[in-house]
């Protein structure tokens, strides 16, 4: 099927001279209606060629405004062609029956520019439309987000407490609202207390899911135990949390430490899945990164944890650290990093002690003010954060 040919309006005053122009127009298959006014123009017209002299002075920028506009003259000198340019009207050609083939080149290109425009011009507003309705949505993410931070932080200790003489304190600040960092101080009798440090690979809405699931599991298990083989708990605790996480198919996998203090016997018995960096026990002006290794945590079916322990001196800090800290600290390889971190932990008698030495930039001290503000994301590459615990000599809160 032939294209429909385009219409071009000519605005002249009659006679031959519009006539000859409107000859000129057509011989390139262009359809052609000549009027006097541009108000006789029919609606479908594409494009408007104006003779200077028909067009009054006050109509050119109206005129321009309604419809793609090339001005034609017989001289370049003529008075009215100025007022066309001055209006905006800059497509214009002089003596357009002598360049007949120009003056159609001119017309068609004209036509393809505006054509172009007005795509551009529709695009931007549908643009528009779509950068408010992202907008939206971006802030209606940003307030669920916002809650379930909110929701996360409330499934956490309180803080700082104190219980059977041990301390604990604990500053977590995630890079997104939501983290994937986790932790939990609880007395069980008033033998043993229980503990563990959880960092959950990735970070945001699926990570923080991943954490609800430990609490809901950790709480579960506990009012399970008998209070009998302190040892063999933490690993039975990573042996369930494994297949957990296997389970549920999500593809999220954890790092993982958990702790079981004998008040009495003032020793720690704990397990642990690939937890980097190791927690590191410091007394009496040394610190060391306690031994041990394991898998990480819902990645291998049929994976074994080992059942680790130490004896804990009369005044001890136990420091635990997700993996964000080694971002926070100088150092060309993970040694000269871990290295650093152990110096910094024996110099800290308290948990802002050493976050204050960490590079943080204008992070808040606060790490409830980093959720309230917005997500650390800017001076925070992963979640981070550090769990202090200390004894025996600190009484009940």
């Amino acid at each position: 099927m032939d294209r429909p040919k385009q219409l071009i309006g000519v605005i002249d005053v009659p006679g031959k001279a519009r006539d000859a122009l409107a000859e000129t127009i057509a011989r390139d298959g262009l359809a052609v209606f000549a009027a006097d006014r541009a108000d006789e123009l029919p609606a479908d017209v594409a494009l408007v060629v104006a003779h200077a002299r028909a067009v009054p002075s006050e109509d050119w920028a109206a005129l321009n405004a309604r419809l793609p506009t090339l001005v034609v003259s017989d001289s370049r000198v003529e008075p009215e062609l100025i007022e066309a340019v001055d209006a905006g009207l800059v497509d214009y050609i002089v003596d357009p029956l002598r360049h007949g083939q120009l003056l159609r080149r001119m017309i068609r290109k004209a036509i393809e520019l505006h054509r172009l425009a007005e795509e551009r011009r529709r695009d931007q507003v549908r643009l528009e439309e779509l950068n408010e309705n992202l907008e939206t949505h971006l802030a209606m993410l940003r307030l669920d987000q916002q809650a379930g931070s909110q929701i996360q932080r409330k499934l956490l200790p309180p803080r700082p407490q104190a219980t059977g003489g041990v301390a604990c304190d604990y500053w977590l600040a995630p890079s997104l609202y939501l983290s994937g960092d986790f932790l939990d101080f609880q007395r069980y009798d008033d033998r043993y207390l229980l503990f563990y440090f959880a960092d959950v690979s990735g970070h945001g809405a699926s990570s923080a899911f991943v954490t609800v699931l430990l609490k809901y599991l950790a709480n579960r298990w506990l009012t399970e135990w008998d209070g009998q083989a302190p040892e063999a708990l933490a690993p039975h605790w990573l042996g369930e949390l494994n297949r957990e996480l296997l389970d549920t198919g999500i593809g999220k996998h954890a790092t993982l430490f958990v702790g079981v203090i004998d008040l009495e016997r003032r020793y720690l018995h704990y397990s642990l899945g690939a937890q980097l960096p190791m927690p590191v026990l410091v007394a009496d002006g040394e610190a060391h990164f306690l031994p041990g290794e394991g898998m990480p945590v819902g990645l291998f079916p049929a994976v074994g944890y080992p059942s680790l322990g130490c004896p804990l001196p009369e005044n001890f800090h136990l420091w635990l650290c997700s993996d964000g800290i080694l971002e926070c600290l100088p150092g060309d390889t993970l040694d000269m990093r871990l290295r650093e971190l152990e110096r910094r932990v024996r110099a800290s008698e308290t948990l802002d002690d050493l976050r204050g030495s960490l590079e943080l930039g204008d992070l808040p001290d606060d790490d409830e003010a980093v959720v309230e503000d917005g997500p650390g994301h800017e001076a925070l590459p992963d979640d981070l954060t550090i769990m202090m615990l200390s004894g025996f000599g600190h009484a009940d809160s």
